[in-house]
């Protein structure tokens, strides 16, 4: 049986599923008031002049760069010459980084200019992502009251799933990457670039303005990418954790939506974190390559 097929098979088994528990529990208890989306709602914690309010994303944005300063220095400080298991661990990530996303993608010289800047947008976006799947305290809008103190209750949520981080992000590296093409070839030459060797005449305006067009893509691309991706998997484990029974008023939904729940987070921990941080970084790599290639 094809993969497609099993999965066509098992989407039909849990809607038949649902139908039935509906059809002998209706929907008694359900919750009109539960919004799903103000799990994302970013609820300022330290009012400050103009748009520097300290909020749950800021949090986490200074959570993720500080775990990326932090390992990194405490791992390069204890390196020996006989490594243990982290050691060789960080070993070979710094290997892969530097030979196979920076090293495979961009000159030689190049790549040891930029694979630092390569390497730390993976680790940042890396840590960014991973966070988002540790339940910390950080949701405002409901309290637990520990011994009189109000506490905020334990939620999840990644800095990479406001469209807002993977904005300046992927700003970042587009300005990056035509600086470094201005700079290796001038302004007259870059542009230049952009027309594939063999056009000539009337046809050069319009495959140069497709290039213009596709370098103004990138900024969407690259960004949702990154964004839908982890907002998604929040999404996902948000709804099989229990938001979904919640909203239908069906507690008995609750024991299959909750494997789904823990299926949903596994995956996302053991892959979708990682790849999304691997993709961007790689992306990172390929347009700072084509910047400054003579053709492409």
């Amino acid at each position: 049986m094809k993969t497609g097929t099993k999965v066509i098979i098992g989407f039909l088994v849990v809607a038949t599923l649902v139908v039935i528990l509906f059809a002998l529990f209706g929907s008694e208890g359900q919750n009109t008031a539960f919004k799903p989306q103000e799990e994302f709602k970013l609820t300022p914690w330290v009012d400050l002049p103009g748009p520097f309010d300290i909020d749950r994303a800021t949090f986490y944005l200074f959570l993720a760069a500080g775990l990326t300063i932090g390992t990194m220095t405490w791992i390069a400080s204890r390196m020996q010459g006989r490594p243990n298991r982290v050691q060789t661990a960080v070993e070979t990530a710094y290997t892969f980084m530097r030979d196979n996303v920076a090293g495979g993608n961009m000159p030689r010289p190049m790549a040891r200019k930029w694979f630092v800047f390569v390497a730390t947008l993976f680790l940042f976006i890396w840590w960014s992502n991973m966070l988002g799947y540790i339940p910390l305290p950080t949701n405002t809008g409901e309290k637990i009251d520990i011994f009189g103190a109000q506490i905020p209750s334990f939620g999840l949520y990644a800095a990479t799933a406001n469209i807002s981080v993977t904005l300046v992000l992927t700003l970042v590296v587009w300005f990056a990457y035509h600086v470094e093409g201005v700079r290796a070839k001038g302004v007259g030459k870059y542009l230049a670039s952009w027309v594939p060797a063999g056009v000539e005449g009337p046809a050069r305006f319009p495959i140069f303005a497709i290039e213009v067009i596709s370098h103004f893509v990138r900024i969407i691309s690259l960004s949702v990418r990154l964004f839908a991706n982890i907002l998604a998997g929040h999404l996902l484990i948000l709804f099989m954790g229990g938001g979904l029974v919640v909203l239908l008023g069906l507690a008995a939904l609750g024991p299959v939506t909750i494997v789904m729940a823990v299926a949903f987070f596994l995956f996302e921990v053991g892959l979708v974190a990682t790849l999304q941080a691997f993709i961007f970084a790689t992306l990172t790599a390929i347009y700072l390559g084509g910047a400054v290639a003579e053709e492409h």
